[in-house]
């Protein structure tokens, strides 16, 4: 009977901890789920004229819905992008409102990367952003070459003699033939779901393999 009694409080143990866990990242799940659809809400809010944007703050004004009219001078950072095969995020400038700004105009391929984007007229509607793609393995920029390896709102300012506001753009009107890559929820990961079933399914093979362990105990007791 001991032999029995203890294996299967094991089993009992072990089954109540990973399917407690795997509730706990359900919960975690539809927390997740709802901040996304309220990050998602606030992407697609309508947007207010930059002109009314004061002092960047990146903690107030991320994902804030902005439009803005005025030039782009044709003064570009290029990021290199793998968004749809090999290319570049093109960061131009926008002169709007007494002062100058950064756009992310969107997609180039390789060969449209030193194409005239210089416009008297734009309309930008699109988001603020502080993008955060800088770590300890980016390359440095390629400066002679016009090429940068991750946006990086400072940096990118301080070469383009900007405000450190960057405008990631959702629609340029006209058109200046780039693809615009507008800010979503998509890039923010969650992987809860997976955890969840991982978890379960842990506690269904610990299931089984405790109720094997009993049948050989019983087995070999008789």
């Amino acid at each position: 009977m001991r032999r029995i009694v203890l294996p299967l409080l094991m089993g009992i143990l072990g089954c109540a901890i990973l399917i407690g866990l795997g509730v706990w990242q359900v919960q975690r799940l539809s927390w997740k789920t709802a901040i996304l659809a309220d990050l998602d809400a606030r992407i697609l809010a309508a947007p207010v004229p930059l002109s009314g944007v004061g002092t960047a703050d990146p903690q107030a004004q991320r994902f804030l819905p902005v439009v803005a009219e005025g030039r782009l001078t044709g003064e570009e950072i290029h990021v290199l992008s793998a968004a749809d095969g090999p290319g570049y995020r093109v960061i131009g400038v926008l002169e709007t409102g007494g002062r100058r700004v950064m756009a992310d105009l969107g997609f180039v391929p390789l060969g449209a990367k030193d194409l005239s984007r210089a416009t008297p007229k734009a309309m930008i509607t699109g988001n603020l952003h502080w993008p955060q793609e800088v770590d300890d393995w980016t390359p440095a920029p390629d400066t002679a070459a016009n090429i940068w390896y991750a946006r990086d709102v400072g940096p990118m300012a301080a070469a383009l003699g900007t405000a450190p506001l960057l405008v990631v753009a959702r629609r340029i009107t006209p058109a200046i033939g780039t693809a615009p890559m507008p800010l979503d929820s998509g890039a923010v990961p969650n992987d809860h779901l997976g955890y969840a079933i991982t978890w379960f399914s842990l506690a269904a093979v610990w299931a089984v393999m405790t109720g094997f362990f009993l049948w050989r105990g019983r087995r070999a007791a008789s």
